[in-house]
């Protein structure tokens, strides 16, 4: 064995070790939950209004349903085939997140939710051998508490983690869990699993990385990063760091502040009535409301979108927005609301010839603040 793969074996399995764990078929798994006879039936969760499938069980992968099929397109599939479908509930799917979350904390304190069904763990404390046996404890007390089936997947880094976790989903044998900290397993698995299930490598890189000759993911870990990075920018510098057990990216346990806040919401039918835009737009800036309350932040403008939709052939596109400015940051419904029905007001005058079929309306504010750091401002009119 060279020095430098004794470093390298050194890096993979006596340093850091983290462990990313999520949800199978996540939004899925929450409705089967509640309902006992869904159990091995084919079930998908599309996105807001039936628009896209985001969840699917095995059941229903295995009938040739993919990630992102619009749901016009396989309602028939669904409807002869027996597949459940379920509108997505997020606050349900939240609550359940939460109370994963607390699992992970009762196991090691350094949790970095990553998103609603992903979580990465901080395992170094633990020596190796008890890293799988207490993530097969974790495992078990998710299901056994919430209902919810995981995969764990444990590694030096957040890359080698997360494609622990993709190893874990897909070979049954290792009962959910799989520990890239093990050198062995290491070797044995980069040398088998192609580049494209790394996380960062999507459909346009990929095929600049295979016209370099990189195939699997032990290809890319091996390659001079110079000629990877002209493919991937820094990011693929930074990923082949990553799969050589060098840490790059560290635990957000603190989340970072939210910049941002959209709510929107296609329409079960069009909208074609100045009223019923109104109220749709109002439950937003109420849904607005809310989220921004929740992390204690303010937005002292909210901008106001109408759309009809693409799919409407032989009818005329139209998608509009305003820019509405409130007289300070706040997160008070009593103040987004007047503010977002102004928005709905003034691209209404501005549609021209109406009716107009609008599919979907949004509310999105952008440069929160903390409402501790902003000024009160005692009389003031919008703009």
């Amino acid at each position: 064995m060279s020095s430098a793969e004794a470093r390298l074996r050194d890096r993979i399995g006596g340093g850091r070790a983290l462990a990313l764990i999520d949800g199978n078929s996540f939004y899925c798994s929450c409705e089967r939950v509640f309902d006992a006879k869904l159990a091995r039936v084919p079930v998908i969760v599309p996105s807001n209004n039936d628009g896209c499938a985001i969840a699917r069980t095995p059941e229903a992968k295995a009938l040739g349903i993919k990630m992102g099929d619009p749901y016009f397109k396989i309602r028939g599939l669904c409807e002869a085939q027996g597949v459940r479908v379920f509108s997505s509930n997020y606050t349900l799917y939240g609550d359940m997140s939460a109370r994963i979350n607390a699992i992970y904390r009762d196991a090691t304190p350094d949790v970095e939710v990553y998103s609603i069904d992903e979580s990465f763990l901080d395992l170094t404390a633990f020596v190796r051998r008890d890293r799988v046996a207490l993530a097969l404890d974790i495992r078990a007390t998710v299901q056994a508490w919430t209902g919810i089936p995981t995969c764990v997947g444990i590694g030096p880094t957040k890359t080698l983690a997360k494609l622990a976790n993709h190893i874990a989903k897909t070979v049954p044998e290792l009962d959910g869990v799989c520990d890239l900290t093990e050198p062995v397993a290491y070797e044995h698995w980069l040398c088998r699993i192609h580049v494209g299930e790394l996380w960062g490598v999507g459909r346009a890189s990929l095929p600049k990385l295979e016209a370099l000759g990189i195939d699997t993911v032990a290809d890319l870990r091996d390659i001079d990063p110079r000629p990877v990075r002209n493919a991937l920018s820094v990011v693929g510098k930074r990923m082949i760091h990553e799969l050589r057990g060098v840490s790059c990216l560290g635990l957000e346990l603190v989340p970072a502040r939210r910049k941002g806040c959209a709510v929107k919401r296609s329409f079960s039918g069009r909208v074609t009535e100045r009223a019923e835009l109104d109220q749709a737009v109002a439950a937003h800036a109420t849904r607005l409301g809310e989220k921004l309350r929740r992390e204690g932040l303010g937005t002292d403008h909210i901008t106001v979108f109408d759309h009809t939709s693409e799919h409407d052939r032989g009818e005329p596109m139209r998608s509009v927005s305003t820019v509405v400015t409130l007289p300070e940051a706040t997160n008070d419904t009593l103040a987004l609301i007047p503010a977002a029905l102004h928005g709905v007001a003034r691209t209404w005058r501005e549609q021209g010839s109406p009716p107009w079929r609008y599919s979907k309306a949004c509310v999105v504010t952008v440069d929160l603040v903390p409402l501790e750091a902003s000024q009160r401002v005692l009389i003031g009119r919008l703009d």
